[in-house]
């Protein structure tokens, strides 16, 4: 099997950070590198016309815009609380910079997105702004939730929307853990069978990279088996509409 393959697959899975991964198109392996996973559809796609726009579209669904509104509809929020929460996950969503979050910040308070509700003067040190959603926010952050996600969508944006899962509705939280139980299930059994196929020839750093996929996609299956469990028996809550469009779960 070409390399080009063996990166897509693990990097489809989210198991660790690469530098560089491959496109398979047309069944084939390209080989041709992109630099970074958020460079792959804009960088890719206006190379290669081959490539579906889509599914890049869906691909790069998570934005820092959306994971801030996310995180404001749970509590009002400064942008060194917001950056200090990303932090403590870094090592699953690669956390972003402040030169990332307060232009993020700016830009939605701009758009009406969100509204500085209060400046807390701090001795010493600037002044620390508290930021809180507006009703359009909400909306902007519904509309974006209800959008489908990529069968092929990363264990990064499987755990950025799982962090704004408080804004699905029972029904759509049971969704989002069925399509990435199904997601891991093809990976896994995928790994398997190619582990199965080239173990002979396989040396021993690649042995332990398939031993580490398989070790993870197991534990994760396990995980999302048994929070679907915990979810089927709990009573369903009731879910109802506003005049705005909003699902609300009571």
């Amino acid at each position: 099997m070409p390399t080009g393959c063996f990166a897509v697959l693990i990097r489809s899975i989210g198991l660790f950070p690469i530098k560089c991964v491959y496109i398979t198109t047309g069944g084939h392996c390209q080989g041709r590198p992109v630099v970074g996973l958020n460079d792959l559809c804009y960088n890719i796609t206006n190379r290669y016309n081959n490539i579906d726009i889509t599914k890049c579209a869906m691909a790069r669904a998570v934005s820092i815009r959306h994971l801030i509104l996310g995180l404001l509809t749970q509590q009002p929020m400064s942008g060194y609380d917001i950056k200090g929460f990303l932090k403590s996950l870094s090592w699953l969503i690669d956390s972003p910079s402040f030169g990332s979050i307060y232009p993020a910040l700016r830009a939605l308070r701009e758009d009406d997105l969100v509204t500085m509700m209060e400046v807390v003067p701090r001795q010493g040190k600037p002044p620390r702004k508290i930021y809180t959603i507006t009703e359009t926010g909400r909306q902007i952050l519904r509309e974006w939730l209800d959008q489908p996600v990529a069968p092929d969508a990363s264990l990064k944006t499987f755990v950025m929307r799982l962090i704004m899962t408080s804004n699905f509705t029972h029904t759509e939280l049971i969704s989002h853990l069925q399509q990435r139980r199904s997601q891991v299930a093809v990976h896994h059994t995928t790994l398997r069978q190619i582990a199965e196929a080239v173990d002979g020839t396989m040396d021993s750093g690649q042995r332990l990279t398939f031993d580490y996929g398989l070790t993870l996609a197991t534990a994760e299956l396990a995980w999302l088996e048994r929070k679907l469990e915990q979810l089927s028996q709990q009573p369903l809550p009731a879910e109802v509409v506003k005049g705005d469009g909003v699902t609300m779960t009571i």
